[in-house]
């Protein structure tokens, strides 16, 4: 491969960078009061992430409104999840702007979520021999990272490789599956198992091997934290199902599409000068 096919793929989780940009910032507003805090944070963000790698292929990908194939699953998913606050409503459409001007591609599939067309583009990617940099802080994409897939958090400076994946969870990147499902998710309201914590999970696949394993040897568990095992046996192969990230989303382009184009200089001054 020439220089230009050896650059990794850069996808970036755009739902990831909005939300920490908003929580992140101060308050800021421009002169007609508009709020521009979470612009500035993304867009600061994403600049430094094309000064680091310089892509030449890139693609920042946002959940589409509307519900995903999870919610048909279990409705109750990311019911406790407080709306979107007003001011950050309304930030979104000028990032989606800016990060167009900047001739980044920008990605919204219906029916799925930002983290499943990662997926999918990341698992194309590794089927062409290509390496994938995913710039994200959320956790569940660890399960993604392999000999071509590398996690990136552009606010600490961490990166995730298979080895650091083990360091940091306890368990390998092909189990992080199951050890979500074990631990639940609050924030998305994905029900595990309760009592049970990240080192409980991974001592526990570190002994039954898989989520399967696990529950085949419920009997053995003692204590409270077996019955609770015991009591949710039924719903384990669901919140596993829910935290699974699909890799065969149907997707408008190919990884080899998602070419960086040349910035619209006069759009983007436009768009800055108004925020």
């Amino acid at each position: 491969m020439n220089e230009s096919e050896n650059k990794p793929l850069v996808l970036v989780d755009g739902s990831s960078y909005l939300y920490r940009a908003f929580h992140a910032m101060p308050s800021l507003t421009n002169s007609r009061t508009e709020p521009t805090g979470a612009v500035y944070g993304v867009i600061n963000m994403l600049r430094r992430l094309l000064k680091d790698y310089q892509p030449e292929q890139i693609a920042v990908v946002f959940d589409a409104k509307g519900k995903t194939f999870r919610d048909d699953l279990y409705p109750e998913y990311k019911a406790h999840r407080p709306p979107m606050p007003k001011e950050l409503q309304q930030q979104i459409e000028p990032i989606h702007a800016i990060i167009r001007a900047m001739g980044l591609p920008l990605l919204m599939v219906n029916g799925v979520e930002a983290d499943d067309v990662i997926g999918t583009l990341a698992r194309r990617a590794g089927e062409q021999g290509r390496d994938t940099v995913i710039s994200t802080g959320d956790k569940d994409l660890a399960q993604l990272v392999n000999q071509h897939v590398t996690l990136i958090n552009t606010m600490n400076g961490t990166e995730l490789n298979p080895r650091s994946v083990v360091d940091k969870f306890g368990v390998p990147p092909d189990r992080i599956v199951d050890y979500l499902a074990l631990i639940g998710d609050s924030v998305d309201n994905i029900p595990g198992v309760p009592k049970v914590g990240p080192k409980t999970a991974a001592k526990w696949l570190h002994s039954y091997d898989t989520l399967d394993g696990v529950i085949a040897h419920a009997d053995e568990f003692k204590g409270k934290v077996g019955e609770n095992l015991r009591d949710t046996l039924e719903q384990l192969p669901l919140s596993r199902q829910l935290v699974t990230i699909k890799q065969d989303v149907k997707l408008p382009v190919t990884p080899e599409q998602l070419t960086r184009q040349p910035p619209d200089e006069a759009k983007l001054r436009q768009l800055y000068q108004q925020l």
